[in-house]
Parts: structure tokens; C-alpha cells; sequence
């Protein structure tokens, strides 16, 4: 018969101990995490804004001029632009919002003697479509939670 082993022991490491003429070490207090902006309850609208009125109150809520609200929105005009023109990414995300996305439709060749789907037993020709870019804009989780 074999020997059996005894159970392997565990090292222990040896702390090494503070010098005797250091300063006792202060824990640090308890930075408190700024707290996120109070949720406003969104005011329902009668009507739509123009886009003054829009320009107007954003400037109201984020202290800015109108002057700089409108160059942030022209800026995110030409940053959607550069995103989603040809040969570029095809694709913008507003995080949270929405995602606009180019998308390229292939051409179609002209169909003669195609049912009509309006009239049937009649048949009707279809003409020729040339290849296109559409674009296509949806709405992401936060712009529907809105809406119900």
C-alpha cells in the first residue's frame, strides 16, 4: 500500500508593520455622485413649434444665446450630413432618440402583364424604376417610452 499524503498547508504572508513615525492614514470622505437633473414632467403642446419657438426655449433651458442653439442644431445638421451621405458610414445615431439610416433600393426592371392587385382579372404594366437612396429614420427605446 501507498502512503497517503498529508494535506498541503497554506502560507501565510506576514504583514509588514507601519513605521512607528508615520502619519496615521486618513480615509478619504465620501465624495457624494452629483445627482442627476430632476425629471420635468413634459407639458403637453396644443400645437406644434415653430422653429423659433424651439430655438427660444432651448436657449431658456440650457442658459445659452439663440445665437449658440442655433449653431448647435446647424452642427448637428452637418454632422448627419457628413454620416449618411455617399460613401460615407450610412448611418446616425441620436443616442436614445432615434437612428437615421441611408438605404440604397436596387433599380427594377419595367413588368409587362402583371395582375393588378386594385382591379382584379385586369392586368396592368409597371414601369421601370431607377436604382435610389431612401432614407430611413427610427425611433430608439427612449423616444417611444415618450410616446406611452
Amino acid at each position: 500500500m501507498a502512503k497517503k499524503k498529508a494535506p498541503a498547508r497554506k502560507k501565510t504572508v506576514a504583514q509588514k508593520a507601519a513605521p512607528k513615525n508615520a502619519a496615521p492614514v486618513k480615509k478619504k470622505a465620501a465624495v457624494p455622485k452629483p445627482k442627476a437633473a430632476p425629471k420635468k414632467k413634459a407639458a403637453t403642446l396644443k400645437a406644434a413649434m415653430s422653429k423659433t419657438q424651439l430655438l427660444e426655449e432651448l436657449a431658456e433651458n440650457t442658459e445659452l444665446t439663440k445665437v449658440q442653439v442655433a449653431s448647435v442644431l446647424e452642427e448637428l445638421g452637418v454632422i448627419i450630413e457628413r454620416h449618411i451621405k455617399k460613401r460615407s458610414v450610412g448611418k446616425f445615431t441620436l443616442p436614445g432618440l432615434l437612428k437615421i439610416q441611408a438605404v440604397k433600393k436596387p433599380a427594377r426592371k419595367a413588368q409587362k402583364g402583371v395582375p393588378n392587385p386594385f382591379r382584379p382579372g385586369e392586368t396592368m404594366d409597371v414601369a421601370a424604376k431607377p436604382a435610389s437612396v431612401k432614407v430611413k429614420v427610427m425611433a430608439l427605446k427612449k423616444l417611444k417610452d415618450m410616446v406611452g
